[in-house]
């Protein structure tokens, strides 16, 4: 969807792992923006992009290195203001004829603390004390500044911490504002667009009417096929869908028999019920997992479940009269883990079966009305279009189902087993007031069987691990800080209530280093 009626900022990429972040700080100030890898941005793209301000994100490079990433020219002669974050303050002092140094006591890692060299309005609301903590995370420095730039800001190891060209509303910062480690950095956010005139134009109402005009220009008269899981992204989709183009919509249940304890009845029977959607349960399950019988890797899970299930829609949709696209809840997360940021062969962290487009020779288009947003963007968007809150507080299901919770080859009796151990967990942490606290939670059932003892026999069963995090947006993700007596109880009642398995472990991985899934 091109958002050319809202305000927008631009993010160029220079491939940093929180690049993400800068997003999320700017969405939550109602500022539309989008990230772009650097070698993207042209002059014509920004032309035609006509940011209202640009921000140059960190990176993993160094600008001393020849061939290294740069800004286009074009940026710093568009008139707008700009915000250089760590490699971005680099590259923006170099080009702009500064000069940066590697070497032997230029690098910072972790909590530093910024003094303050001046009063400068990208900085109202910092500095009530002497100093303000930020998180650094830089090899080289900035040693001469640009012509033009002024010092507001410095560190042990960065003598030009914060940097600005006032005249040209050009700003630099060698920390990171957008990690949780730089406590105040929200604030440096809602100074810069703050700065550069945005009046926060992007709330879910507004996106509601743009993306519902949108979908019936691209549809048209056509009919769409929306893939339905009953998760969030997909609830919210086809209820957009529906209040846009009403009957020519219609939605497909995949049962791939991947899926959580009565989770087909339940939600065939809520689409049909409380939405009056137009359903149809495409039971399926004999195919994907014949077809999954043997496989261990995760990759090829998923694009075996991928794959399958373009060939399931292809078939539902050549009996739909009419039916010319398939409609998704794509949502800007999975876009981002699946194209690395160099725009050329993917680091990727997993493939997502809803990315990357559809074959030629499906012959359907593809409408992706969440594309843009973030997991909580469309929990907001859900409370707009009226959504009962059981819809919008369901934690996320991945559309590969149990396949990526069950590490290992995939059997029939792992499955039930999996399934009925992750209904015992999501009926403890419902039964303890849990539920709304946290992001995601679930079983994984592991690829060992252990030896137990149970009663006065000898088993050997499989041992699961339970999963539950906290986040905002499944970018980043800590776990939940389960108490030892909830643990302890939800354990026995595994063991107990599901046969199967005998031990039972807690994982407490964050992400990064681990993600969400185990697969």
């Amino acid at each position: 969807m091109e958002n050319s009626t809202h305000e927008r900022l631009l993010i160029i990429d220079f491939g940093s792992q929180v690049t993400q972040l800068i997003a999320r700080r700017l969405r939550e100030l109602n500022v539309y923006c989008e990230i772009h890898p650097y070698q993207n941005v042209t002059d014509s793209f920004l032309a035609d992009f006509a940011p209202k301000a640009v921000i140059l994100s960190g990176g993993p490079d160094s600008v001393t290195r020849e061939g290294s990433p740069r800004a286009p020219k074009s940026v710093f002669t568009m008139g707008v203001p700009v915000l250089g974050i760590c490699y971005g303050q680099q590259t923006m002092m170099t080009q702009l004829g500064g000069k940066v140094t590697s070497g032997h006591g230029t690098a910072e890692f972790g909590r530093a603390y910024v003094k303050p060299e001046g009063k400068l309005a990208l900085l109202d609301g910092w500095f009530m004390t002497d100093k303000e903590q930020v998180w650094m995370s830089h090899g080289d420095h900035v040693s001469e500044i640009a012509p033009g730039f002024s010092v507001y800001g410095t560190s042990p190891n960065a003598p030009f911490a914060i940097t600005a060209d006032v005249a040209r509303n050009f700003y630099a910062v060698q920390f990171h504002p957008e990690v949780h480690h730089t406590p105040n950095g929200a604030k440096l956010y809602e100074n810069f667009v703050r700065i550069a005139g945005f009046s926060g134009d992007w709330t879910m109402g507004a996106y509601r009417e743009q993306a519902i005009a949108a979908i019936k220009e691209q549809v048209g008269d056509a009919h769409v096929i929306c893939a339905l899981s009953g998760g969030v992204d997909s609830s919210v989709a086809a209820a957009l869908l529906h209040e846009a183009i009403g009957d020519q919509l219609t939605c497909v249940f995949v049962d791939h028999g991947l899926l959580r304890l009565n989770e087909a009845e339940e939600v065939v029977g809520m689409f049909r019920d409380h939405m009056n959607l137009n359903v149809i349960h495409a039971d399926e399950s004999e195919l994907f997992l014949g077809e999954l019988d043997g496989v261990s890797d995760p990759e090829t899970k998923r694009k075996i479940i991928g794959r399958l299930f373009i060939d399931v829609f292809q078939k539902y949709a050549n009996g739909i009269e009419g039916a010319a696209f398939l409609a998704q809840g794509t949502l800007y997360p999975d876009v981002i883990e699946s194209v690395s940021f160099s725009g050329g062969p993917s680091v990727t962290i997993k493939s997502h079966h809803n990315v990357g487009g559809l074959p030629e020779k499906m012959g359907l288009k593809l409408v992706e009305p969440l594309r843009e947003l973030f997991k909580d963007e469309v929990r907001a968007l859900g409370v707009e279009l009226g959504l009962p809150k059981s819809f919008i507080g369901r934690h996320p299901f991945p559309g590969p189902g149990l396949a990526i919770r069950c590490p290992g080859e995939i059997t029939r009796e792992k499955l039930e087993i999996l399934r009925k151990a992750d209904a015992v967990y999501i009926d403890q942490i419902r039964r303890h007031g849990l539920y709304d606290e946290i992001w995601q939670a679930f079983v994984a059932i592991l690829p060992v069987r252990t030896v137990g003892v149970m009663g006065d026999g000898r088993t050997y069963d499989f041992a699961c691990a339970l999963r539950a995090v906290t986040s905002v947006d499944g970018m980043t993700a800590d776990y939940y800080p389960f108490s030892h007596e909830f643990l302890g109880e939800t354990a026995t009642r595994i063991i107990n209530e599901v046969q199967g398995i005998n031990r039972v472990t807690y994982d407490i991985t964050s992400k990064p280093p681990g993600t969400i899934e185990w697969e």
